[in-house]
């Protein structure tokens, strides 16, 4: 579940959701402290199973194929996609059923494929296997996070885009639902209006992609782990290292779960724990980051004394937008003309939870907020106006949210979670989950069946996991963790004090852990952690 502080989240979408490139590079390079290793174009890759140093042909990519009947996976060599940042390595497409249930009847399905090499000249044996977030996000889209996060150092890197997202064939991306989210910056946050122009576009998207004969109910985490599990044996690979974060770390304890052959290490980020992702949970994880971010700034005396009442600041704005919301013009973080937009209790409260502001200036501009300046937050409610249509793929998202983390839970229950985190707040903005609003009635309309009796288990493993928490995630809260350590025997836990979602691209200590695990699974070294403080938070005369 979706969605890093100043560039991975968006103020209305869940985990592991992030802007376009242009809009956050610079961003995240001030962010991670790390630079991109850039390349020229597609390169000859070393990739696992080919035989270190052969150098492959230059394939054509083949033109989209009309579905044909599923058969066994293979991999076949293709160009890689065009994307802002040239894929510095060799690319092809994995081919497997859309639903392997139908035994022989379903039509096949193709996965993009990158395989990076590693930058050491005497790499590992095993490479490691990247899992996006969202569901929904561009896998392709993090390879530059990647590569300058050093996971390439010394294993080779192999990158899959998941069933239905961009890159692959079918792409269940909803230019309606993108429509609608440009729209709704100017709209209500929560008002039922609002949500009836939601479920609209995700039915008109829903409609398309079914005349299209896209079974949705195989969109689904069990496919997407098998997916991963055919690619490794599709790749002659007899071990591989799993790093997934967000939704990508429910997809690897489902995949540690069910596929565990071959798997060598896993490490996950920003950990949503498959047993307990639902709706009323968003809210746990929301008062657990918020939380988390006002008591650095008390910890941190010049902060205190500048901002002695944030979380009563932050009760009194959230109740007096929701009364009287905000209507005024604001440019969008990613440039371009001013756009109008309206901030009400909703759209602050989702704000925070997408790290939009960045979480050193959240004390500052709330206090700004009550102050009659909401600059900082109008900006961050323009995020979505200048986002690529069909960038992202809803279809995935809801397939995966409507099967798995909906149902089980009621709307009151979502309510009652919210009211038990945020007491006081009023019920229009506790009612909507944060990140995913009017989810309840998406899935009404999106229809696909229940799946929570076979996704919703704890994974018993014993295989060397690394799990990587940030203290200020509001989307997955760091104290999930534990949950999913529980049954995780000799499993390693970090939480890295300041850093919101997705936790590697924004940390140099956790990336050196995570590059200590990959070479020591069972004793990574962790050193760097223990001197680790919250930055300071900006502080406004």
């Amino acid at each position: 579940m979706t969605e890093q502080d100043t560039v991975r989240a968006r103020a209305r979408r869940p985990y592991g959701r992030r802007r376009s490139r242009g809009a956050r590079t610079g961003l995240a390079l001030v962010a991670a402290g790390l630079t991109l290793l850039g390349a020229a174009g597609p390169t000859a890759a070393n990739a696992p199973g080919t035989g270190r140093g052969s150098t492959p042909g230059s394939p054509v990519s083949p033109p989209v194929q009309e579905p044909r009947p599923g058969g066994p996976a293979r991999f076949v060599p293709a160009a890689c996609p065009q994307t802002p940042d040239p894929v510095p390595g060799r690319c092809g497409f994995l081919e497997v059923p859309e639903n392997r249930s139908r035994h022989g009847r379903s039509r096949t399905v193709r996965l993009a494929v990158a395989i990076i090499p590693a930058t050491s000249p005497r790499p590992a044996a095993e490479p490691v296997v990247f899992m996006e977030g969202g569901p929904g996000g561009d896998a392709f889209d993090s390879i530059p996070f990647l590569i300058g996060s050093g996971v390439n150092r010394n294993n080779d890197l192999i990158v899959m885009a998941q069933r239905g997202a961009r890159h692959s064939q079918p792409n269940l991306a909803c230019p309606e639902i993108d429509r609608f989210n440009v729209k709704a910056v100017g709209l209500r946050y929560d008002a039922p209006s609002t949500g009836r122009l939601l479920v609209r576009a995700a039915k008109e998207c829903r409609q398309r992609l079914t005349a299209a004969g896209i079974d949705l109910s195989a969109y689904n985490t069990t496919e997407n782990a098998a997916d991963f599990a055919d690619l490794r044996k599709a790749l002659g690979i007899g071990r591989w290292n799993v790093y997934g974060y967000s939704y990508g770390t429910d997809l690897a304890l489902t995949s540690m779960r069910l596929h565990p052959q071959g798997i060598r290490s896993v490490a996950i980020d920003s950990i949503a724990p498959p047993k307990v992702v639902n709706l009323p949970w968003t809210w746990d994880s929301a008062a657990e980051g918020i939380g988390e971010i006002f008591a650095a700034c008390e910890a941190q005396p010049r902060c205190k004394s500048r901002y002695p009442h944030l979380r009563r600041t932050l009760d009194q704005q959230v109740r007096r937008l929701e009364a009287h919301p905000l209507t005024l013009m604001a440019e969008p973080p990613g440039g371009g003309a001013p756009v109008e937009v309206d901030l009400d209790g909703g759209a602050l409260v989702n704000i925070l939870v997408a790290n939009t502001v960045k979480a050193v200036d959240v004390p500052a501009a709330l206090d700004e907020l009550a102050h009659g300046n909401p600059e900082r937050f109008a900006r961050a409610r323009a995020v979505d106006v200048g986002t690529a249509v069909g960038a992202f793929a809803h279809g995935l998202t809801q397939s995966v949210a409507c099967a798995e983390w909906a149902p089980g839970h009621s709307e009151h229950d979502v309510l009652e979670a919210g009211r038990r985190n945020f007491p006081g707040w009023p019920d229009p903005v506790l009612a909507q989950p944060p990140q995913l609003p009017f989810e309840h009635d998406v899935c009404r309309t999106w229809n696909v069946p229940d799946r929570t009796a076979i996704q919703r288990v704890a994974t018993f493993s014993r295989i060397p996991t690394l799990l990587l928490s940030g203290t200020f995630d509001a989307k997955t809260g760091a104290s999930w963790a534990h949950v999913a350590a529980a049954t995780l025997p000799g499993s390693t836990s970090v939480r890295i004090p300041g850093i919101g979602h997705w936790v590697v691209p924004q940390s140099p200590c956790a990336a050196s852990v995570l590059a200590s695990f990959l070479a020591r699974p069972t004793a990574p070294d962790t050193g760097c952690v223990a001197g680790l403080r919250p930055p300071p938070f900006t502080l406004t005369p």
